[in-house]
C-alpha cells in the first residue's frame, strides 16, 4: 500500500494501476473514502472532523497529488507529501 502521507490518524494512499479518474484513498480507522484529485468529489463515509482535515490537506497539496498520480501511472516511486499541521 503506497502511503503518501499520515496525519491525525488519517492515512493517505495512492495505488499503482488504479482506475481513472485521478484520486487518492484516505483511511481513518474502519472508514475509507476516495477523493477525486481534479474535482474534489468524495466517495465513501468518513467522520466529519476527519473529513474536514482531509479536505484542508487536499486543498493545500492538489499539485503534489496530480504529480503522484502521474508517477503512479508510470509505476515510478511516489513522493511523500507533508502532513496537515
Amino acid at each position: 500500500m503506497p502511503v503518501i502521507c499520515r496525519f491525525l490518524g488519517v492515512v493517505i494512499v495512492m495505488y499503482y494501476n488504479d482506475h481513472e479518474p485521478p484520486h487518492f484513498h484516505a483511511k481513518y480507522g474502519e472508514f475509507e473514502i476516495t477523493v477525486e484529485v481534479d474535482t474534489g468529489v468524495i466517495n465513501g463515509n468518513f467522520p466529519s472532523r476527519a473529513l474536514r482535515h482531509v479536505l484542508d490537506w487536499y486543498d493545500i497539496h492538489i499539485d503534489e497529488l496530480r504529480l503522484n498520480w502521474d508517477l503512479a501511472k508510470r509505476r515510478e516511486p511516489l513522493q511523500m507529501i507533508a502532513p496537515l499541521e
